[in-house]
């Protein structure tokens, strides 16, 4: 993910403090704890400070165990255009030169060789021309975090920061995170940044506030060509869903065996 700050550890001391205020707060609370999403507070259950975090959601009927969301990309569609950015942005509050979602784009040669740019993350659009003569194929990839059924973010949290929600997502509680930045170098995918203002980890939650509501994920709303779609496999004859399971889509870095939730349509060997 194109970033241009470089992160700095929280100290030792810092954790602990952290740490010792996470024990005490814990306790204080009978059992319930807070996870800040977007500026938004979801209530959920936390037995103790070494138990996972389970959120129920924002909405009064709203049960997570009874969803498992899925998101698709159509790389064939996507034009550059910056809109999913700059909406994500507005939308969760993210710090100029981070990104939850960015755009990046390929250009292969006749050669085979491959050059990828990502202007300010796809904010601003892409410049209209290709520079080469020998570029034979230019394409735009809109990438987020892949919210993996295997993965390592959550698996190298020293604290239990990073968890998977029932509903399948990958969500950060940001009363625990003690911004070690493990899990911003374990993720193969670049979807994680420490906060410049926070110092804890943040990532795409695919707008969890709004999901919760029966909304779709800023960045869906606003593509103006329908290349992002949000599913839920849950759910009856949903439209992802039957895609995922009808038509050929790929996913990234297979290798890795993370399960990634993201999947993709258009994409070819060059994307990584």
């Amino acid at each position: 993910m194109p970033r241009d700050e470089k992160v700095e550890p929280v100290t030792a001391p810092e954790a602990e403090d952290r740490r010792r205020f996470l024990k005490q707060f814990l306790m204080k609370a009978s059992g319930v704890a807070v996870l800040v999403v977007a500026g938004e507070k979801v209530f959920f259950s936390a037995h103790a400070a070494d138990s996972e975090a389970v959120p129920p959601g924002t909405g009064e009927d709203y049960d997570p165990t009874r969803h498992r969301y899925v998101y698709l990309i159509d790389v064939t569609k996507c034009i550059g255009c910056g809109a999913c950015v700059r909406a994500c942005e507005r939308e969760n509050n993210v710090p100029k030169h981070h990104f939850r979602t960015w755009i990046e784009r390929y250009m292969v040669s006749r050669t085979g060789d491959v050059a990828i740019d990502s202007p300010n993350g796809g904010h601003d659009s892409f410049p209209p021309e290709v520079t080469g003569d020998d570029i034979t194929k230019a394409f735009f990839v809109p990438k987020i975090c892949n919210h993996c059924t295997n993965t390592p973010c959550v698996q190298l949290c020293p604290v239990g920061a990073s968890f998977r929600s029932p509903d399948g997502l990958i969500l950060v509680d940001e009363k625990r995170c003690i911004g070690c930045s493990y899990c911003v170098q374990a993720c193969p995918y670049g979807s994680r940044f420490i906060h410049p203002e926070t110092h804890t980890a943040s990532k795409c939650t695919l707008c969890y506030h709004r999901i919760t509501k029966g909304l779709l994920p800023a960045c869906v709303e606003a593509c103006p060509r329908a290349v992002r779609k949000f599913g839920d496999m849950k759910r009856l004859k949903d439209e992802v869903s039957e895609i995922i399971a009808t038509h050929q889509v790929q996913i990234l870095k297979p290798e890795l065996y993370t399960e990634p939730n993201c999947y993709y349509i258009g994409i070819g060997k060059e994307v990584r």
